[in-house]
């Protein structure tokens, strides 16, 4: 697998995979003294290990081995592969939009590999392969979450910063204390236990991660900035909001893009599958406005929840009607109550 970086999570990440991969876990691994899993080189074998590659072996139980400094000759069976993969794999320079594209094509390479001759035998590769898959190790029953954390508070963008990028949250979220996960491919933001904000992890130069759900409570307030605030102009605006957005505003004239705040908080609550799907025949029906979308948000909640209703509970259920006749029953014990107290007024 190639990865964007060659930090902790992304060492873990990669062996979380092929652990996966190979349906089991080797019960030693060997090393080269890297930083990311050595954290002091002491005499002979011995190594002081870094506190979560610990933990990451403990929760996958293997033993970890680690060459020995200023001797190659123990790496032989390990910088050979890398060559070969080099070689094969990376010349030319393969031409992909992403590491997805990439890792699928390196996977492929890999299983077509599985035919050729292994080393030194008269099997292939898979096959002698599958006869040592019996000697691995069990998986464990959940897999080690490979990721970095650390105790975060937005600024006053309700940006949270991390490796030099901001990660938006939820403005409501401006004052808490939250907790940052710092996958590989991934962000996630949570306050206690709840996870409050996903974004991709960014690397380099790229801007920072704004989503403009995050910040509608404060657009809501002022309408005005909607088109000039950051999180808006940096948004990839999906093709039905767009046309939903301009035919508001054609016929609302001044108010459009306050209806269509409005609409975006209701999709904040619902989900933006449903809002897509309930703007999609507003537009289609030509009755684009909030009080239309709330209707169809409310029609498609009530059909989710009748969905989830069991025809066998509304078959064996029992509706018992009223006796209608109590009410004649009532009727003389009314009548005398009314002519005691007429008695009593005339009394008066």
């Amino acid at each position: 697998m190639a990865f964007p970086t060659q930090r902790q999570e992304a060492f873990f990440e990669g062996q979380r995979q092929a652990f996966e991969w190979y349906e089991g876990v080797p019960a030693r691994i060997s090393y080269d003294n890297l930083t990311t899993a050595v954290r002091k080189v002491l005499r002979g074998r011995n190594r002081e290990e870094q506190n979560a590659f610990i933990a990451f072996r403990s929760h996958y139980l293997f033993e970890s081995h680690f060459a020995t400094p200023a001797q190659p000759q123990e790496q032989g069976r390990v910088e050979s592969p890398v060559g070969y993969m080099r070689r094969n794999y990376f010349v030319p320079v393969p031409e992909v939009d992403s590491f997805e594209e990439l890792n699928r094509m390196l996977l492929a390479r890999l299983q077509e590999d599985d035919e050729r001759p292994a080393t030194g035998k008269e099997t292939t590769i898979g096959a002698t392969w599958e006869a040592e898959k019996p000697r691995l190790l069990p998986l464990p029953r959940f897999p080690y979450r490979c990721c970095l954390s650390r105790p975060v508070q937005a600024n006053r963008l309700s940006l949270v910063i991390f490796d030099n990028h901001g990660y938006s949250v939820p403005v409501e979220y401006g004052f808490n204390k939250l907790t940052l996960y710092a996958y590989t491919w991934r962000i996630e933001i949570a306050c206690g236990d709840r996870v409050i904000a996903a974004h991709r992890r960014r690397y380099g130069k790229e801007p920072d991660a704004m989503e403009i759900e995050h910040y509608l409570p404060l657009l809501a307030r002022r309408p005005g900035a909607f088109p000039y605030a950051k999180p808006v102009r940096q948004w990839e605006m999906p093709e039905v909001y767009r046309a939903f957005y301009e035919t508001l505003c054609r016929n609302h004239n001044g108010d459009g893009v306050r209806e269509f705040i409005q609409v975006l908080l209701m999709g904040r609550q619902v989900g933006r599958e449903i809002l897509e799907q309930a703007m999609s025949q507003t537009l289609a029906e030509n009755r684009v406005d909030s009080e239309r979308i709330r209707q169809l948000i409310t029609i498609t909640e009530a059909a989710g929840a009748n969905q989830d209703v069991s025809r066998d509970y509304l078959e064996q259920s029992r509706v018992v009607l009223p006796d209608l006749g109590q009410f004649d029953r009532l009727r003389p014990v009314l009548s005398e109550v009314e002519g005691a107290t007429v008695a009593v007024g005339g009394g008066e």
